[in-house]
């Protein structure tokens, strides 16, 4: 891309209700996260971890700076919709990360949501217990 590595990148990830849309711009590595620091957000460990290892995998943690918006869903669903949208502006700015990325499973939409319940039964896939006689 032209001259893409000093402008600002936007990338857009979801996962189940949640989505995510971020701006990346080279930087000293700072996270905002709905006006917050990424610790604030997301205080387990394990969520941090999940979303910074798009920064990791590729080596370029701590050079860029992001700023995210997050809404809807529960906090895992928001961290794994952030995750995504990191790994996507990564790629963005930097075509050749996109096999690096590919093969951690970054890169790839986690579709699955929660199915409906169902009409005549207590949750979408439970039954009323059977009584033969």
């Amino acid at each position: 891309m032209t001259e893409q590595s000093t402008d600002k990148i936007h990338a857009v990830g979801r996962r189940k209700t949640s989505t995510a849309r971020v701006i990346v711009r080279p930087g000293s590595g700072t996270w905002s996260v709905n006006g917050r620091t990424l610790t604030d957000y997301f205080p387990r460990m394990l969520h941090r971890k999940r979303i910074e290892e798009a920064f990791q995998v590729t080596d370029v943690e701590g050079q860029f700076d992001v700023v995210a918006r997050v809404r809807g869903g529960g906090i895992t669903g928001q961290a794994d919709a952030l995750r995504l949208a990191v790994a996507r502006a990564i790629v963005e700015r930097d075509e050749e990360a996109r096999p690096t990325l590919r093969r951690g499973g970054l890169l790839t939409r986690d579709s699955r949501k929660v199915e409906r319940k169902k009409p005549g039964r207590p949750k979408a896939r439970k039954r009323f217990q059977f009584s033969k006689r």
